[in-house]
């Protein structure tokens, strides 16, 4: 039971892994057209030469030929270098460039004044379509009836014995929603600080987590299952059953609460953001007991460099990864690895300065900067 626990979790920490391994040195953050400037160890003149020509001798215009007098225009309108590079800089990036970071200017997005709706991933709608109904309908079911049978099974084990089983997955399904916390507290770091529209895979996720800083209250715009879908796939049917193939009962019961948890918490987010007059008061009563992330300690993540705080089915996590330094250790074995800033960083340098002298100490986030 005990080694295949372990391969199930090797095979979920891979799939967390993926939006911030797959970024490589390789891409580049900016665009930059080429020019004789960026050529270190040529003079002033032979640089100036390669971007005009000089005319050997006087040519009479009625001598060039048509091609001649299409190229003379040609490099009589071409841009100079210095305002090359002022368009350079003046371009904006988008989510699907490289080095996106929501809060660095230029980044191709802005915040909007007022609450108004922003979609920042391509195709996005606040609409809720029929199979996205489907797809998180059939998931759930499927989640419950996998936890079902594996509850029946323990009872079968225990030869019958119900108070047993019923203490036995009680036990597991309260440690399955503790480590769900942590483990939506490693995903929403990860797509957060690593990765962009185009990574493979993860491209979607990562924009619209980042996207989510511009405008964190579109989110509440979105309905049940428009809001889950997503984590359908990684969390799915698919996975359960594989996890159902080659595990005993309890291992499948913790993983059926796993994975429910885990698409759960993008409504129990939406809920964080949401007024509490507009809640149920189920949910508030759940907020307020930390059953659920409650709408203020999530605040604190929504300042930047959005450094903390990941943690958003319970929260519950939070204090304790944020006070050891969790993820700077993270951030600083990833960036020894292959040179990879965290977005945080971008935003802070002091942070990364910080981070990369071996202080991983935690600074509290002032309710100011909320």
């Amino acid at each position: 039971m005990k080694n295949e626990a372990r391969l199930i979790t090797a095979i979920l920490v891979v799939s967390y892994s993926t939006a911030f391994v797959l970024p490589a040195r390789t891409t580049q953050n900016f665009i930059v057209k080429k020019s004789a400037r960026s050529v270190p160890w040529l003079s002033s003149e032979q640089r100036m030469s390669t971007v005009l020509e000089p005319i050997q001798k006087p040519i009479d215009k009625d001598d060039k030929t048509e091609v001649e007098l299409k190229e003379e225009e040609t490099m009589a309108t071409q841009e100079s270098p210095d305002s090359a590079e002022d368009s350079i800089a003046n371009e904006k990036k988008s989510y699907l460039d490289d080095g996106f970071v929501f809060g660095l200017e230029g980044s191709g997005l802005e915040r909007p004044k007022g609450k108004v709706a922003t979609l920042v991933v391509e195709g996005d709608s606040l609409e809720t379509k029929p199979y996205q109904v489907a797809l998180v309908s059939a998931t759930l079911i499927s989640h419950f009836l996998f936890a079902g049978h594996s509850f029946l099974q323990l009872i079968q084990n225990n030869g019958g014995n119900v108070v047993v089983s019923l203490v036995t997955a009680l036990a597991v399904s309260l440690s399955s929603y503790i480590l769900a916390d942590f483990g939506s507290g490693v995903l929403h770091w990860s797509v957060d600080n690593y990765g962009n529209g185009r990574t493979p895979i993860m491209g979607g996720i990562i924009a619209a987590f980042q996207g989510h800083h511009s405008a964190p209250w579109t989110i509440t715009d979105r309905g049940f299952c428009n809001n889950v879908y997503k984590l359908c796939i990684p969390f799915g049917i698919p996975t359960m059953a594989l996890i159902n193939l080659i595990s005993g009962p309890s291992t499948t019961l913790f993983y059926a609460v796993f994975c429910t948890m885990e698409i759960l918490s993008q409504e129990f987010h939406k809920w964080s953001h949401t007024a509490k007059g507009k809640l149920p008061l189920w949910v508030v009563k759940l907020q307020d007991l930390g059953i659920t992330v409650g709408r203020q300690p999530h605040a604190l993540h929504h300042s930047a460099p959005y450094e903390g705080y990941y943690c958003i089915i319970s929260g519950i996590c939070n204090t304790f990864l944020d006070k050891i330094g969790f993820f700077r250790r993270l951030e600083h074995v990833i960036y020894r690895l292959n040179g990879v800033e965290s977005n945080a960083w971008k935003l802070d340098p002091a942070l990364k300065a910080r981070t990369l002298s071996g202080d991983y100490s935690w600074q509290p986030i002032s309710a100011s900067r909320v």
